[in-house]
């Protein structure tokens, strides 16, 4: 039976059907909150998250020593923890190869630090994006094993098997999350919970994750023999990072990761993280928002139109100077890459709208489009449509691209098949994001090839695009102590969405713009009670328009509820992101 729409808003202003707790969620949610004293809003989120009153308080402060998996529950864990320690206690010349992203910086960052730690340094080797493409390649490979006795792959490696096969002289370990293929490469060890022979029981770990519970693992076998090894809490800054970065849902212990890393961030001990932040302006103490949206995309504009080992070196870096300079400089990037995505995403959203919107896949290809940047544009698409999409950059016979997907649809095991049936020359990815390589002359049979494939679990096929709100709150009912509790319930991000609440029947009591695209509101209850709201980028579709139309009168509004801080104040506003005729 479907769900009744949330104030009977079945068409909401942006398009959506707005949905909000069943009735027997709120019996559930009115029992917890009698039985243990929480606001029925709080009490409401854990409802949605399944969380029981026994299980309220573990919840709403989770431990890491409680959350953390005994790293030896994952595959080949212990084989490449003794290996990596042998290596550090025999003084052997060690490689980390990683990837470009955030994950891969932050991964060969923490094995650099703790290396540091002991006294011992690594060669990095991260490649070139459009050079080399991702993962190991034969000739990079066969240079590091010419030249080192041990290569830890982080952030890649479990689809290299030529690469790895080419490390002759030297022993590969591999620490990873990407989905796995039937075999494995011959790596003396390959660690990674999306193995095709592991449980899934960690499959929402990032590579990072996996690299600190090798960390972890090393530091217990050193215990074992009466040392000590780096603090490992230190570096659970770099986890968070990556964590959120990644878009890794944060459930079980990726909410301790992301929660206790945020802690340690906020210490500034990090130089490269510390020096970063000020050029992003970051004047709050840090949230998972600040992780995705300020720090992550600068630490990646290395890998995406610059060189691809300067985030890895902000992260792990102990010098000032080299630090300052490595954070202007992805600083800049960044902002050369936002004008470059401007472009590419224009272009595509044009291709895309002609090619049509209401196929299970989006999909759009161009010439000389900068492989840096497509995923992002596929992640734009995605958002438009409410369906997979993949942006390819064609360059001589080849489009290399990458592809967003939505919650229910696994692209990874999709690109994955493709791949295995020859409709690509290479691919691979995890749930929600993947990469692909296809010949130019390829490119429309494999898109229509994936389109089938992603129909069938159900793309395309989800009908109006939904906003779930987790119940009702008046004006005179947001209170800072009220967001206090909520923040409780977090951190909010993938898989763990910030609270939303409908304001039914609130009248617009006040609007101005702020430049171009931005709205500032007071919200009223008719009475006493008002609430200020933002709603950024309203102008750039309709709500904008319609909440400036309906001014003096009342409308239903939805959105989250927030701490403004601003000149030394601190007020509660609403970040107001749909709205709907009364």
């Amino acid at each position: 039976m479907t769900q009744k729409a949330y104030l009977n808003v079945e068409h909401s202003v942006t398009g959506r059907r707005w949905l909000g707790p069943t009735a027997e969620a709120d019996r559930l949610a009115e029992g917890l909150a009698q039985e243990t004293r929480l606001p029925l809003p709080l009490a409401r989120i854990l409802v949605a998250r399944g969380v029981t009153a026994p299980e309220s308080e573990g919840f709403l402060e989770p431990q890491l020593r409680e959350l953390l998996p005994d790293p030896r529950s994952l595959m080949d864990m212990e084989t490449a923890a003794g290996r990596f320690l042998k290596a550090v206690r025999n003084r052997e010349r060690i490689a980390v190869f990683a990837d470009y992203d955030v994950d891969g910086g932050a991964s060969a960052a923490l094995v650099l630090t703790w290396l540091r730690g002991m006294g011992h340094g690594a060669t990095l080797y991260i490649p070139d994006r459009i050079d080399e493409g991702y993962g190991p390649n034969v000739p990079a490979m066969a240079a590091l094993a010419a030249a080192h006795d041990l290569i830890v792959c982080v952030d890649c490696g479990t689809l290299s098997h030529d690469p790895v096969a080419a490390a002759k002289g030297a022993d590969v370990v591999i620490l990873d999350h990407h989905l796995g293929g039937e075999t494995l490469p011959p790596a003396l060890a390959v660690v990674n919970p999306n193995r095709q022979d592991e449980t899934g029981a960690l499959s929402h770990l990032c590579a990072a994750s996996v690299v600190f519970l090798m960390l972890v693992e090393v530091n217990r076998l050193m215990r074992d023999e009466g040392t000590r090894g780096p603090d490992l809490m230190a570096l659970l800054d770099l986890v968070a990072l990556a964590t959120v970065a990644d878009v890794a849902p944060l459930v079980g212990v990726n909410r301790a990761f992301v929660r206790q890393g945020l802690r340690v961030l906020a210490r500034r001990e990090r130089i490269g993280l510390r020096t970063l932040a000020d050029l992003a302006r970051m004047d709050k103490a840090p949230t998972p928002y600040h992780l995705g949206f300020l720090l992550g995309p600068r630490i990646n504009a290395g890998g995406r139109i610059g060189a691809a080992d300067l985030g890895a070196r902000l992260l792990a870096t102990d010098d000032p100077h080299e630090a300052q300079a490595l954070a202007e400089r992805l600083d800049a990037l960044n902002t050369e890459r936002r004008e470059i995505e401007a472009r590419v995403r224009d272009a595509a959203l044009a291709q895309a709208e002609t090619r049509g919107l209401d196929a299970p896949l989006v999909w759009a290809a161009g010439e000389g489009w900068h492989p840096g940047v497509v995923g992002i544009v596929a992640a734009r698409l995605k958002e438009a449509t409410n369906r997979p999409a993949v942006v390819i950059g064609l360059s001589g016979d080849e489009g290399k691209g990458s592809g967003r997907s939505v919650a229910g649809v696994d692209l990874g095991a999709a690109v994955h098949r493709l791949a295995a049936e020859g409709f690509l020359l290479r691919g691979g990815g995890h749930p929600m994001a993947a990469g692909l390589t296809v010949a130019r002359d390829g490119i429309e049979p494999a898109m229509a090839r994936l389109s089938d494939l992603l129909a069938r679990q159900g793309a395309g096929a989800q009908g109006p695009r939904t906003l779930r709100l987790d119940g009702l709150v008046m004006p005179g009912a947001a209170t800072a102590e009220l967001i206090e509790a909520l923040e409780k319930a977090g951190p909010f991000g993938q898989g763990a969405p910030a609270p939303r609440f409908a304001l039914p029947s609130v009248e617009i009591s006040h609007s101005r713009r702020i430049g171009e695209a931005h709205l500032r509101l007071t919200l009223s209850d008719g009475m006493s009670a008002r609430l200020e709201a933002v709603a950024f980028n309203a102008f750039t579709g309709p709500l904008g328009p319609f909440l400036e139309a309906v001014r003096g009168r009342r409308a239903h509004v939805a959105g989250r509820l927030e701490l403004n801080h601003w000149q030394g104040r601190t007020t509660v506003q609403l970040r107001l992101e749909d709205a709907a005729e009364t």
